[in-house]
């Protein structure tokens, strides 16, 4: 009976926790509803004083004016104080540092998720406790990188009103209702990963374990919430909503809120960020693995590189369309933005973009490739990877080839004119296209080919699903190159809309031919077990190369969204007349962004040397050689 009792007591407290947390969530969205059907504010009850009305400049409905016009600032210590150095610069600086540490704490999180989820539904108990430890390695690299988060948004908000507090009062005083559902929920999510942290040992087991891993589905609802009203903020500055042509704010935060580029912002960045948070621990096992003093420890670490890349690559895949859909949005609200973007004033900006786009693929692949070591039978895809070198690299090229070419005068006359007459040709959006749709297609052909490197299927159906499969991509290529060809034969109108049935081309290979091959690899014949810790050290230094190009391509990306508004702080409401309202050279954006990416990993790195004290050892060591059954068939 007393046992009973016990076990009883244990669900009551565990179901108070998890509601304790809930609720702990749902408190700061309530908060944040406004009092009206329609979010605006009761009209006074004097009759004598008639609500002024003003229309918003995007939902073009009308509101109650509720706020103060946008200041017009003047060069002068009172709206820009200056400290004999470039306040945008140090804003810069304390930004970026706070948007990659932010990133991280969001997505690895994620990750813990993923992975502990994978450790509770795991009948195989051994596995069960390696995944079990897999994720509390990752959740503990993250607590430190969690504190400095924090300090770093103390630092920018310090700075912002310090350097430019004129600005920063007029947004505050649109965004104050966000801003305290903002720290609300800031205090939930602190709560929340605390305990979800340090109660690991006390919920390992039973009902509290899945206690544990609703508490890991909070903390990511938190932090995504969080991000998702944060970049409410950013969106606003680019793309103004619920407020009139003056900057009055008309009582409906929700508008503030909903911005025409809000969404895309949110699913690039989610995205974004899962790409970064995995290349980042993808690094951080690398660290591990290059400084491992036993094949057991290699074998650990080796496993959770893979672990981290796979998930990693499988959000940076569709992080080229979120791409195209944000530039799609920005083309719609302003088309004078949209030619500054890609056409303008930044449009080299995006050919360095290419650059580590494609260099982001080719490591990938590479890793892909090196990994296919570990796996006896392996040997028969190795002739295949030459052709596969061929068609990135290619690709690779049309990809940054420019349309335009910075030129001298005398230069530009000896050519006859700023298009290269050979080169200029697939400086075109429908040369990259199908370069960008190939790239990806066979990134995705390389990953099957890694999932099949020790496995022959046996099922009955093994030859037609190999014939569909060699089908499905030899039409998936054929109609990406005719679809980029024929864009040179239409008008550009026309031309936009071919990157739908490209897309669909590349997507079909990756849902259709990846789950196919998962369901041909049940009851496979092993070549030979999976030999972790067995692989070349070019390998890790290429999950440290992927780690390093994806931010600074997110230092690179957030740069053009940034410079876009030109000399705007809220584009076409509020006119930034500081000192510094112009757009700096390409080379001086280029060294500041590899200033902020040094830095970053220079701190990064005393934060995996801190998560890798006292660190407990793994309870399943993998020796060398041994196989371990992975997520998404990709043993």
């Amino acid at each position: 009976m007393a046992t009973v009792t016990k076990q009883a007591r244990k669900k009551i407290w565990a179901l108070l926790a998890l509601g304790t947390f809930t609720g702990l969530l749902l408190l700061p969205l309530f908060l944040s509803f406004p009092t009206g059907a329609s979010g605006e504010t009761a009209p006074a009850a004097s009759p004598a004083k008639p609500v002024e009305k003003s229309r918003d400049v995007w939902y073009k409905n009308e509101g109650p004016v509720m706020g103060a016009p946008a200041p017009k600032t003047t060069d002068g210590p009172k709206d820009y104080p200056r400290y004999n150095f470039e306040s945008r610069v140090l804003l810069w600086v304390g930004l970026q540092q706070h948007l990659y540490y932010g990133s991280f704490v969001l997505a690895v999180p994620i990750f813990c998720m993923i992975v502990e989820y994978l450790g509770v539904i795991t009948k195989d108990k051994a596995l069960s406790r390696k995944y079990d430890q897999l994720a509390y390695d990752f959740v503990k690299i993250s607590l430190t990188a969690y504190s400095l988060t924090a300090l770093l948004g103390g630092i920018v908000i310090f700075t912002f009103l310090t350097l430019y507090p004129t600005f920063f009062t007029y947004l505050s005083s649109i965004f104050r209702p966000v801003m305290a559902t903002y720290a609300l929920l800031f205090i939930a999510e602190s709560g929340t990963l605390y305990i979800y942290y340090y109660g690991w040992d006390k919920m390992r087991e039973g009902f509290l374990k899945w206690v544990h891993v609703s508490m890991s589905v909070i903390l990511n609802v938190i932090g995504t919430v969080l991000m998702m009203l944060a970049n409410s903020w950013i969106a606003f500055m680019q793309s103004p909503a619920g407020v009139d042509a003056e900057g009055r704010y008309l009582g409906n935060i929700w508008h503030v809120i909903h911005t025409t580029l809000w969404n895309p912002i949110n699913v690039h960045r989610l995205l974004g960020n899962m790409a970064f948070g995995g290349g980042v621990v993808a690094a951080y096992a690398a660290y591990r693995f290059l400084t491992a003093k036993t094949d057991e420890e290699r074998a650990h670490y080796d496993w959770m590189g893979y672990v981290a890349m796979f998930i990693g690559v499988c959000f940076l895949i569709p992080l080229p369309f979120a791409g195209y859909w944000l530039m799609r949005e920005v083309y719609a609200y302003r088309q004078q933005m949209g030619i500054t973007l890609m056409g303008g004033l930044l449009a080299w900006l995006f050919i360095i973009q290419a650059v580590m786009i494609g260099a982001l693929f080719l490591t990938a692949n590479y890793y892909l490739w090196q990994g296919m070591e570990r796996m006896r039978g392996a040997e028969r895809y190795q002739k295949y990877i030459k052709y596969m070198v061929f068609v990135l690299i290619t690709c690779f090229i049309v990809w940054l080839t420019p349309h335009t070419i910075v030129m001298t005068p005398a230069e530009l006359k000896a050519m006859g004119g700023q298009q290269h007459p050979v080169l200029g040709n697939y400086g075109v959006m429908s040369a990259k296209n199908g370069a960008i749709n190939t790239i990806i297609t066979t990134t995705v052909l390389s990953f099957i080919m890694y999932q099949r490197a020790n496995k022959i299927p046996t099922v009955r159906w093994a030859p037609l699903g190999n014939a569909f499969l060699v089908g499905l991509f030899a039409m998936a290529f054929i109609n990406i190159i005719w679809l980029a060809i024929y864009g040179y034969y239409i008008p550009a109108n026309v031309r936009v809309g071919l990157s739908v049935p490209q897309v669909a081309s590349t997507l079909s290979c990756l849902f259709i031919g990846v789950i196919l091959n998962s369901f041909m690899l049940r009851g496979a014949k092993d070549t030979g077990p999976i030999a972790w810790g067995q692989i070349s050290v070019r390998s890790q230094y290429a999950l440290i190369m992927l780690a390093t190009a994806f931010t600074w391509m997110m230092g690179l990306m957030g740069y053009i969204r940034s410079s876009v508004r030109l000399f705007w702080h809220v584009n076409e409401i509020m006119r930034d007349n500081s000192p510094w309202a112009f757009t700096h050279t390409i080379g001086f954006g280029a060294n500041m962004i590899s200033f902020n990416v040094l830095f970053f990993w220079v701190t990064i790195l005393f934060v995996f040397w801190l998560g890798s004290l006292g660190i407990k050892k793994a309870p399943v060591t993998v020796p060398a050689g041994q196989k371990v059954p992975l997520p998404a068939s990709s043993h």
